[in-house]
C-alpha cells in the first residue's frame, strides 16, 4: 500500500504541515555542484559578506526543491504529479535555518482529461525556525482518485 491519501480524502480548505529540514553547508554546496550555479553569494563567504545579505545564502531554487521534498515526506498525498509552481522568494535562507512548509488546499477539481485523477491548487508557505515566510507560492498537483469513487460514478 502506498502512503498518502487519495484526492477524494483531502478537504478543500484543509491545512497541513510538513516535517522540517535543517539546511546545511552540504545542501548548498551539493546544489551548486548539481546545477552549476556557483554564484559567489552562495559559495564565497568573503564576497557574500560584501553584499546586502552580509554572508552566504542558499540558492532560491534550493528552497523550492526542499519544499517539494518536504511535501513528499509529509505523506499527505498519494503519488502526485506536479503540474505547476508559481513561486516568490521573500527572505534569504542560510545554512543552519530549519525549514518547514505549510500546505493549504485552496481549490480542487476532477481532471477533465483524466477523470481518474484530481487536481489540487495548494497555497504553500516555506517558513524558517522564526516562523518567517522565506518563500511562498502556489502549486498545482494531480493525485489519483479513490478507485471505489470511480466505480460509484460509473
Amino acid at each position: 500500500m502506498l502512503p498518502g491519501q487519495f484526492f477524494d480524502d483531502i478537504d478543500d480548505g484543509s491545512v497541513h504541515w510538513t516535517p522540517g529540514v535543517t539546511v546545511t553547508e552540504a545542501h548548498i554546496l551539493n546544489y551548486a555542484g548539481i546545477t552549476g550555479d556557483f554564484s559567489p553569494v552562495h559559495v564565497d563567504e568573503t564576497f557574500a559578506q560584501s553584499t546586502d545579505f552580509g554572508g552566504r545564502i542558499a540558492h532560491g531554487l534550493l528552497g523550492l526543491s526542499l519544499t517539494d521534498g518536504l511535501k513528499v515526506q509529509s505523506s499527505l498525498f498519494r503519488v502526485g504529479v506536479a503540474l505547476s509552481w508559481s513561486w516568490t522568494f521573500k527572505l534569504p535562507i542560510r545554512a543552519g535555518d530549519t525549514l518547514r512548509a505549510r500546505l493549504e488546499i485552496i481549490g480542487k477539481r476532477i481532471s477533465k482529461s483524466r477523470p481518474n485523477m484530481g487536481i489540487f491548487a495548494i497555497g504553500v508557505e516555506l517558513l524558517n525556525q522564526r516562523d518567517e515566510i522565506v518563500q511562498k507560492g502556489e502549486h498545482h498537483l494531480m493525485v489519483p482518485r479513490r478507485p471505489e469513487r470511480l466505480l460509484e460514478e460509473n
